[in-house]
């Protein structure tokens, strides 16, 4: 890593400070043994001490100031940059950027440039739900989705024009107003430490991977494998417990990746659309144009029936990723082919075939294919019964019932969230972000009470709840049309 020249002054206490941290100098001559470099972070630490004096003996106790070699060490101007020299202009002092970091750790740096965690900024704004929400919790306030999001780089553009699958960069633009929050990599490892074992320990996804529509913390400290980690005391590598890093990092890979994804979804095959024109004839049409669009291919232990295909077709419409003619939207290439959002079958059974022979290492294979089996079937139940709500929402705009409200694009529209306008489309929202992510995410975390209690059953409740209320809306219409003749 290339050294940067910084003077700030205290130095004296700087040099005092570093002693006690093992670095080699003579006491009644330190300066005679300290090459430039050093000096630079001897000024550093000498006004941090005092400033700050917590992130300094973070940094004197963590791996980047204890190196085998002096020479390896990573001082503070190597992260910072050299042009904040006093009290006064703090501003210039550099935030890093996983840039920075994959000057030394170029395969994990790449790793994670090329994996989910990188795309989370991108999957965020593609919400437009989050668009209409105070500046406070959106942006920098880092509260709500931003503050876990913000692990994602920002400045990436979806493009709408040639190659589908590239994400364009702006060069730094939107990373540019925001001074914190670039540097990914401290969400994992965080700042100053930076220690390996911190982020190797399962508490560190724990803030973000939990709550409303994500409760993995939850679910894997509630079922046997998170059980077993806490009663043999943590034991975060070599344990008898696997931990989130065991399956999701597995030998350290920072792509971060599953077959099914956050949301449990999958790309249509051509395949599978196709299947569909012998059940809706009607639609041959539409849904060649569509299979044409899509990868041709097998998912690995998942044979679509043309029901799951076409109740999976009625989400993504829900969702706006798919339009009533079942073609693709700027969602579907912003949200599924860009955000990867959903898995095509090439990369669907890569993932899973990885996941698979991990839980192997403890498990017999015949297990192991049962418990996933059974896991994809229960993805197959929860989105039949989705599409059953869906369907009767859908059926309420087509015959005026309720109307779309303005500035929408579509209605109903799944990715608005609580910002649905009626209690029947509240009920859909809450079936996709919190009963059905519980459900699919319950089976597969092993996690039997969230699968069921909080995942299921209150999904059937809520699709009871919406057949029931257009039952009731229906009939109130018709009444009124009735009177008014």
């Amino acid at each position: 890593m290339k050294r940067r020249r910084l003077l700030l002054p205290s130095v004296a206490t700087a040099l005092l400070f570093l002693g006690l941290n093992n670095l080699a100098f003579a006491a009644d001559s330190p300066a005679k043994t300290l090459d430039e470099d050093q000096m630079a972070q001897a000024d550093c630490v000498g006004c941090h001490i005092n400033v700050n004096p917590g992130i300094v003996k973070q940094h004197m106790e963590g791996p980047h100031a204890n190196t085998k070699k002096v020479e390896d060490e990573v001082r503070c101007h190597d992260c910072h940059g050299v042009d904040h020299k006093t009290m006064d202009d703090v501003e210039k002092a550099s935030m890093p950027t996983p840039e920075i970091c994959g000057e030394c750790h170029k395969k994990q740096a790449r790793q994670h440039r090329d994996g989910k965690h990188n795309l989370a900024w991108l999957a965020m704004k593609s919400q437009i739900a989050w668009h209409g929400q105070p500046g406070s919790i959106t942006e920098q306030g880092y509260r709500g989705c931003s503050g876990c999001h913000k692990i994602g780089e920002k400045g990436l553009l979806a493009a709408t024009q040639g190659n589908l699958g590239d994400v364009k960069r702006d060069g730094g633009k939107e990373a540019a107003t925001y001074r914190y929050g670039n540097a990914q990599c401290d969400a994992c490892h965080t700042r100053h430490s930076f220690k390996a074992s911190e982020a190797m320990d399962p508490r560190a996804c724990s803030n973000c991977h939990m709550g409303f529509d994500h409760p993995q913390w939850e679910m894997y400290t509630s079922a046997k494998h998170g059980i077993v980690w806490q009663i043999e005391g943590h034991v975060n590598e070599g344990g008898r417990a696997p931990t989130c890093q065991t399956c999701h990092l597995s030998e350290g890979d920072h792509e971060v990746r599953t077959a099914w994804g956050f949301l449990g979804l999958r790309i249509p095959t051509k395949e599978n659309v196709l299947a569909l024109i012998d059940v809706a004839p009607s639609l041959k049409e539409p849904l060649t144009k569509l299979a044409g669009l899509l990868p041709s291919g097998h998912y690995m232990d998942v044979d679509d029936d043309p029901q799951w295909t076409f109740d999976r077709a009625l989400i993504l419409q829900a969702a706006g990723i798919l339009d009533a003619s079942l073609q693709p939207t700027e969602r579907f290439i912003e949200i599924v082919v860009q955000g990867q959002a959903a898995r095509g079958p090439e990369e669907f059974n890569v993932e899973r075939k990885k996941m698979k022979a991990t839980c192997n290492k403890c498990h017999a294979q015949g297990f192991v294919n049962e418990h996933f089996k059974a896991s994809d079937e229960i993805i197959k139940a929860a989105d039949h019964e989705f599409a059953k709500a869906i369907t009767a929402v859908q059926a309420l705009y087509k015959d005026g019932i309720l109307q779309k409200p303005e500035g929408w694009e579509y209605a109903p529209d799944l990715l608005q969230y609580y910002e649905a306008k009626t209690s029947i489309e509240q009920e859909l929202y809450l079936i996709m972000l919190e009963y059905r992510q519980r459900t699919f995410q319950g089976a597969f975390h092993a996690s039997n009470d969230y699968m069921h209690w909080y995942g299921w059953a209150p999904l059937k409740t809520a699709v009871n709840t919406i057949l029931e209320e257009a039952k009731r809306m229906r009939a109130e219409h018709d009444s009124k049309k009735m009177a008014a003749k």
